[in-house]
């Protein structure tokens, strides 16, 4: 999709709101169907911010009214010091929803995203009406990989790669918009949306105040096994709808891990789309279309006994 608009005018009514005396921001498109169907809510993977769904909020909000967070330490939310995991992000998008929203809603996430939306639908079920994932990674898989007698040399080694002098060092060459073309060229498999709007999204936070430290706080916690919830162990107690889109070209996650997670539930729907890790950037003309339709498979009706969100 082309337009002359600049990304910040394609992605809706970007508002600041406080949570736990930090500064997070957010955006919002009002549904142009009124409010029979369930809101959205959109949630970036690493690095990424609300405008990583600039080719997508137009497009849901036709049928849903959208929202999307830059989740703290990304986007224009502040760079905190903070306890970084997936149940701090949990928990953001909970006290949110709980601010703005009030009625059950369908969290979408790519990547590190999807792996809030599950542990949130597992967390606050009163919250989430269904959850579709843009790519699922899981936590736990590396540690059922790795030999348990060798589980300490590889600690250390993650211990050496954690040292604030190499985490700087890679944050220098995030920063960078030449290093930030490079690694995002291995997420994309077209290598022509890896535009000068992308790299300019992708690096626009970096110059924040903090960046550096929330970045390396942020790595450290990742590389860490209690990082995030076991995709395997949660998928199977949920009783929402699911879908599952996954790039066939995903070069950051094995999309052999698609039909795996897709067998630990039976209402998870499972669809391969022709890209890489962020497919919803990617292939937007493949993914909205997904979304909508699996959205109206199972939402034949108005939710029950439910208040319009609230405005803001």
């Amino acid at each position: 999709m082309t337009t002359s608009l600049h990304w910040r005018q394609r992605v809706g009514s970007q508002r600041d709101w406080v949570w736990r005396g930090w500064q997070t921001r957010y955006t919002y498109l009002r549904s142009q169907k009124g409010e029979a169907a369930p809101p959205l809510m959109l949630l970036h993977g690493f690095g990424a911010s609300i405008g990583h769904w600039r080719q997508n909020l137009s497009v849901l909000a036709e049928h849903h009214t959208v929202y999307a967070l830059d989740m703290l330490g990304f986007g224009a939310s502040e760079k905190a010091i903070a306890p970084y995991n997936i149940s701090l992000w949990v928990e953001q998008v909970y006290d949110f929803w709980q601010t703005f929203v009030k009625v059950p809603i369908v969290l979408i996430g790519n990547s590190i995203g999807s792996l809030v939306c599950v542990a949130a639908a597992a967390a606050h079920p009163d919250m989430v009406c269904g959850i579709a994932m843009l790519s699922l990674p899981d936590p736990s898989i590396e540690q059922e990989m790795i030999p348990e007698p060798i589980r300490p040399i590889v600690n250390t080694i993650k211990s050496w790669v954690a040292s604030p002098f190499l985490l700087n060092q890679l944050f220098k060459f995030a920063k960078n918009p030449k290093g930030t073309r490079r690694w995002v060229s291995i997420a994309y498999a077209n290598r022509e949306a890896v535009t000068d709007e992308l790299v300019e999204i992708l690096v626009d936070a970096a110059n924040d105040r903090g960046s550096a430290q929330a970045f390396c706080a942020i790595m450290r916690a990742i590389i860490s096994p209690d990082f995030g919830p076991s995709v395997k162990k949660i998928l199977p107690e949920l009783k929402i709808p699911m879908l599952l889109i996954w790039g066939a070209k995903d070069r950051m996650i094995p999309p052999s891990l698609a039909a795996q997670f897709a067998s630990y539930n039976p209402k998870l729907k499972l669809v391969e789309v022709d890209a890489g890790h962020c497919s919803h950037d990617e292939a937007p003309e493949q993914v909205n279309p997904e979304i909508l339709n699996w959205i109206a498979s199972w939402n034949h009706r108005p939710l029950a006994k439910t208040k319009a969100p609230l405005s803001l």
